[in-house]
C-alpha cells in the first residue's frame, strides 16, 4: 500500500504557507500582511522554515500515515 501522507499533508502547507495567499510574515510594509498577493526574498525564507518544521512535526514526530488501496 501507498503511503500518501506526506504527499497531501505537503501539497495543503504548500497552497497553505504560500507567501502572499492567506498571509505572508514579514510583509512589506507591515510585520504581517493579510492576501495581499505580493511577496520578498525574507518571506520566502520564512514561510520555507515553517513549511519544513510544521511538516517534519507532522510526518515524523506524530508519524501520520494515510493509506489507500
Amino acid at each position: 500500500m501507498l503511503d500518501w501522507a506526506p504527499i497531501l499533508i505537503g501539497l495543503f502547507l504548500f497552497v497553505l504557507l504560500s507567501p502572499g495567499v492567506l498571509f505572508q510574515i514579514p510583509g512589506c510594509t507591515r510585520p504581517v500582511e493579510f492576501g495581499n498577493f505580493t511577496t520578498n526574498g525574507k518571506a520566502i525564507m520564512i514561510h520555507t522554515l515553517i513549511f519544513f518544521g510544521i511538516f517534519t512535526i507532522l510526518i515524523m514526530a506524530l508519524r501520520l500515515h494515510i493509506y489507500m488501496g
